[in-house]
């Protein structure tokens, strides 16, 4: 989730609207520039603020896949997914055509969460991760595929949050404060897939901004390869949990706004799940609660 920082710090420029195909252009050096100087600067300060407090070795990979149950791979994807969005966005506000956009944006996106695992592998405290690695280009390819198959998102991945108890008991793990629990712990997260069935029916009158969200969460995972956590300053025992939820939510550029301005202002909410009421599974048990 190191990469979500950049991902929302980015989001700045989402807005922008599709405009002409021309030739290269000012607008985009601007775009050009802007992601070499979030992208190559951020990679710097990470290498420099994350890893510093950990000892550095020679590049290897390691296996993480079955680590706090697939949420850190989720948001990798998701990552990849909104990084390539958005880029998408800024070069068509730079007139780029929109094929090129397309696998361009994808590629800046998978190319800088590549530069994050290299990172990864000089360090002794982490490696090179292979699941990361395809759960990054699965991210890109949704996007990618997409837009070229049907020139818009129809399958959208969001992010949901909500706060946990379990920071509490390992704060020096999943987080001391709200930023660092936003990132950390993914007892607090979602990870949503969220589908629009009017967006394949053209004469259909179902409105196309009501989407139905499949949301997938983990509870009491206080541990990132054990399934069990005992706390030793109250003897118990946490046990943690795969959550797979059902619910609704909105998708904002599909709005009937008959203002440009407030729709491209509404856009960027795309990245987040609302909270609304949801029927979810925790152990093969059927519960109804807001996610």
């Amino acid at each position: 989730m190191k990469t979500l920082l950049f991902c929302l710090f980015f989001a700045s420029i989402s807005g922008y609207g599709q405009q002409a195909d021309t030739t290269w252009n000012k607008r985009s050096y601007w775009v050009g520039g802007t992601n070499l100087v979030l992208g190559g600067g951020s990679v710097a300060l990470l290498s420099v603020v994350w890893y510093k407090e950990y000892p550095k070795s020679k590049f290897h990979a390691f296996d993480d896949s079955n680590e706090w149950l697939y949420m850190d791979k989720l948001g990798h994807s998701y990552t990849a997914y909104k990084l390539s969005t958005l880029n998408y966005a800024a070069w068509r506000w730079a007139r780029m055509p929109k094929k090129k956009a397309v696998f361009l944006s994808g590629g800046i996106a998978w190319t800088y969460q590549l530069s994050v695992e290299i990172l990864d592998g000089f360090s002794a405290q982490w490696g090179f991760s292979w699941a990361d690695l395809t759960a990054n280009t699965a991210g890109a390819g949704l996007f990618i595929g997409q837009q070229l198959g049907w020139d818009e998102q129809r399958f959208q991945l969001k992010f949901g949050y909500k706060p946990s108890p379990y920071a509490e008991i390992r704060p020096n793990t999943l987080g001391s404060n709200f930023p660092e629990r936003l990132l950390k712990d993914y007892n607090a997260q979602s990870y949503w897939l969220c589908v629009a069935p009017g967006t394949f029916f053209k004469e259909s009158k179902f409105p196309k901004w009501i989407q139905v969200g499949f949301g997938y969460s983990i509870d009491a995972k206080l541990n990132g390869d054990l399934n069990t956590y005992t706390d030793l300053n109250t003897g118990k025992t946490y046990f943690a949990r795969q959550e797979y939820a059902i619910s609704l939510d909105v998708d904002w550029s599909q709005l009937p706004i008959k203002r440009p301005w407030l729709r491209k202002v509404l856009k960027p909410l795309n990245a987040i799940k609302i909270p609304f009421p949801a029927v979810f599974w925790r152990n093969g048990v059927c519960y109804f609660g807001m996610f």
